[in-house]
């Protein structure tokens, strides 16, 4: 045999037996399981306020995907729905009686508060998972961030105003929460109730769903919701905000009428 044929099949043999030695040395690679997630959808993507508009429920649908089963039979796994409005500066005032008249005399403004929200879960947050982690995701109206703008006096004055934005939007409906408003309707299948006060604010809401497993922050999902303002309440907003000179000239206008025409009602003769 030829010196370089055998010279050739040499090499092709260690070639072969290093290979072989190299994938014996290659660690066994396992597949993570995946991350438990969930996916949400609404029953409706806009709402339409009309001027009978009383506030209206809102329904989220819901399915957990890649749980523990046992985990989830033993109830482990929590759901926290919410639905935020439009962000925009708010801000809350403080007033002293001054000479027998109720006066401004301190305020505080926290920056790009949502106008509106509302809150469903499977059960009180505080047994969903720890305070830090609420703080950390701003989640429900006792953890939301309330960060002020400009100088404030103090911490207790602070704390305050805090409180009162959050009493004030309570009161008058547009902070709201349920915690047990979420449920499952099945093993990984959940559905979720939110209630829309009827003073909610027109735009662009935003629902976002939070998944816990025995207190442990896994996932969120949103999805935009549209408000829109209809018929003639749409049309005065619009002209209110387009043309402000000709609305202010024609509500004096129809005040006047209206009281002209009250006077000539209820005159005595």
């Amino acid at each position: 045999m030829p010196m370089r044929t055998m010279l050739f099949a040499a090499v092709t043999v260690l070639l072969a037996f290093l290979a072989s030695e190299a994938a014996g040395q290659v660690p066994f690679q396992s597949t993570a399981p995946d991350m438990e997630s969930l996916d949400i959808g609404t029953s409706t993507s806009e709402i339409a306020i009309t001027s009978d508009f009383r506030g209206a429920d809102l329904t989220i649908f819901g399915a957990l995907t890649n749980t523990d089963a046992l985990l989830l039979a033993i109830g482990q796994y929590d759901v926290v729905v919410t639905l935020e409005g439009p962000r925009d500066e708010a801000t809350v005032r403080h007033k002293e009686r001054l000479f027998g008249i109720w006066v401004n005399r301190n305020s505080m403004t926290f920056e790009r508060m949502p106008q509106s929200y509302s809150l469903a879960s499977t059960r009180p947050l505080d047994e969903i998972t720890a305070q830090q982690e609420l703080v950390d995701l701003g989640l429900g109206v006792d953890y939301m961030p309330l960060t002020p703008t400009g100088y404030f006096q103090s911490a207790a004055n602070l704390a305050e105003f805090r409180e009162a934005f959050r009493r004030l939007k309570q009161t008058s409906g547009l902070y709201q929460s349920d915690t047990g408003g979420v449920r499952f309707v099945s093993a990984s299948l959940f559905k979720a109730t939110l209630k829309l006060p009827a003073n909610i604010p027109n735009g662009v809401h935003m629902v976002r769903a939070y998944l816990f497993k025995s207190g442990e922050f896994l996932a969120q999902r949103e999805l935009p919701l549209r408000v829109i303002k209809t018929g003639l309440e749409d049309s005065i907003t619009n002209a209110a905000h387009e043309q402000p000179l000709s609305y202010g000239v024609l509500a004096v206008l129809l005040a006047l009428i209206t009281g002209w025409g009250a006077s000539l009602i209820f005159r005595r003769d």
